[in-house]
């Protein structure tokens, strides 16, 4: 899943800190400072490009993430990071649990609030996508929070518009199910063109 989050945006609750600047300036910073250097590393990777993590990096990185939430299970960003993490190895059930537990833990946090909205997005549930987009929308801190906001509601709203609400994806087994077939056809097709180019060839 192709996450839609700058990592600069991802603390919301300090004075313009980075995701992954990791400066203990308070009870969040020194929390995601506990995560593992290769673990940031992934992170890094996961918000640059989640293709870019391999099966056993994805894998990894979900059990790193969930060692550093049972550490610090009242961290909202960590939870974030996690459900993002699972989000991008297509566990999309548990994801929705943490993106729910992040809001919950702390519902004036931006990013918990987008990330809960861009997932109910993907999954087509996107009357309760927009309200999360929307309160996202409110608790937007800067100008690239503000756009990130924006963005996400433009897309839903142009869903609805089109009729779009759990379409095909009614349960997260659904949408990983489709996820799965998407890729077999791209690497069944791949198969087929490589085959005619040699031939050709």
């Amino acid at each position: 899943m192709k996450t839609m989050i700058d990592r600069d945006v991802l603390l919301t609750n300090g004075e313009n800190t980075g995701s992954l600047s990791l400066k203990p300036s308070g009870p969040s910073s020194l929390s995601l400072a506990s995560i593992p250097p290769k673990a940031q590393d992934l992170v890094l990777r996961m918000f640059s490009d989640p293709n870019l993590l391999e099966k056993d990096e994805r894998i990894e990185l979900v059990a790193q993430l969930r060692e550093c939430v049972a550490l610090y299970p009242k961290v909202a960003e960590l939870r974030v990071l996690f459900g993002m993490a699972l989000c991008v190895n297509l566990e999309v059930h548990p994801a929705m649990e943490e993106l729910g537990t992040a809001v919950s833990l702390d519902p004036n946090n931006f990013i918990a609030q987008l990330k809960l909205g861009e997932l109910l997005m993907r999954l087509r549930v996107c009357r309760k996508a927009e309200e999360h987009t929307r309160l996202a929308g409110k608790l937007a801190q800067n100008m690239a929070q503000a756009d990130l906001a924006r963005r996400q509601a433009a897309t839903i709203r142009t869903m609805l518009r089109e009729g779009v609400e759990r379409g095909g994806y009614k349960t997260p087994g659904q949408w990983i199910a489709r996820q799965f077939r998407r890729l077999v056809r791209n690497r069944s097709e791949a198969r087929s063109e490589a085959i005619v180019t040699s031939q050709v060839s």
